[in-house]
């Protein structure tokens, strides 16, 4: 019989802490924070879900033989359980963002589900994976913007965008393992994405920063780069692991390190957008999600 802990880890359940601050982020960058954010960010990690669970349905064949261990291989969750709670996952996404957002937000996240899909059953394998990948993720930020001007989460979307390339390129190394080479790339990927979230996006808002000069307002210049700092070094050092051993275990840690460490990224954009304060709790999931990783793999 299928338990809860079943579908739990057939979704990677702790891996969707990772996912509310794209919404936050667009949110802030767009000057949208406000009710429906929250009901927005639920609705993203629903859409998470069903990435999840249709991404096993359709690996479980490759799975058998690679990763017998989850839960469609070893027989704990039927492949028609796992595709019909992705289908159900993804039908309950679009209709929450939809019913909080309006038009503009189902816009945003019905072809946020197609791409999740797209990935799922036709990228994934393909050189434009890791392409397509970035792709969800960026539309997820522009979901958390969707009530307010999507020209200014743009450069957050990019960042995000640009961060999930380096973890699905590494990704696709953690059976085989990789060369050095490939964790070298994604590390200078990882710094100009930290250096993008640490600096200042022209015409970002910056609602409820104090005036220039003040203590206040030094404390919200310094914030982003001290998040985007935790975050480049949090991941950077999980991927010099695999430069110096680029073994399928490391590459592992590295895309572990990548999900958990996202929440910081993401801090570091919302106080970069003017919410200071939400960015730190924002980045708070990066720990907490360190420590459910232990205890069930968010890759």
């Amino acid at each position: 019989m299928t338990t809860l802990a079943d579908v739990a880890e057939l979704v990677r359940a702790p891996a969707a802490l990772s996912v509310p601050g794209d919404v936050v982020a667009g949110a802030a960058a767009a000057g949208a924070l406000g009710p429906r954010t929250p009901a927005l960010a639920g609705a993203s990690v629903l859409l998470y879900w069903a990435g999840m669970a249709a991404n096993d349905w359709a690996d479980r064949r490759l799975d058998a033989v690679e990763r017998p261990e989850r839960p469609i291989p070893s027989g704990r969750v039927t492949p028609t359980a796992a595709v019909g709670l992705a289908a159900g996952l993804t039908a309950a996404g679009v209709g929450l963002a939809a019913a909080v957002g309006g038009r503009r937000a189902a816009a945003l996240a019905a072809p946020l589900a197609a791409t999740i899909w797209g990935y799922d059953l036709l990228a994934k394998n393909t050189a434009a994976g890791p392409a397509v990948m970035a792709a969800c993720r960026g539309l997820d930020v522009l979901l958390g913007a969707s009530g307010g001007r999507l020209t200014r989460a743009l450069p957050a979307a990019a960042t995000v965008a640009a961060h999930t390339w380096t973890v699905t390129a590494l990704s696709r190394r953690e059976v085989t393992g990789a060369d050095r080479v490939l964790p070298m790339r994604t590390m200078a990927g990882t710094a100009l994405v930290a250096a993008s979230a640490a600096v200042a996006a022209p015409g970002t808002r910056r609602a409820g920063i104090a005036a220039p000069g003040t203590r206040r307002a030094g404390i919200a210049a310094v914030l982003p780069a001290v998040l985007a700092g935790w975050y480049a070094a949090r991941y950077g050092a999980a991927q010099a692991e695999v430069v110096r051993d680029p073994s399928a275990g490391r590459v592992r840690a590295a895309v572990g390190a990548g999900i958990t460490g996202l929440p910081a990224l993401q801090g570091a954009l919302t106080a970069r957008g003017g919410a200071g304060l939400l960015g730190v709790a924002v980045a708070a999931a990066a720990p907490l999600g360190r420590r459910l990783a232990r205890k069930m793999s968010p890759t």
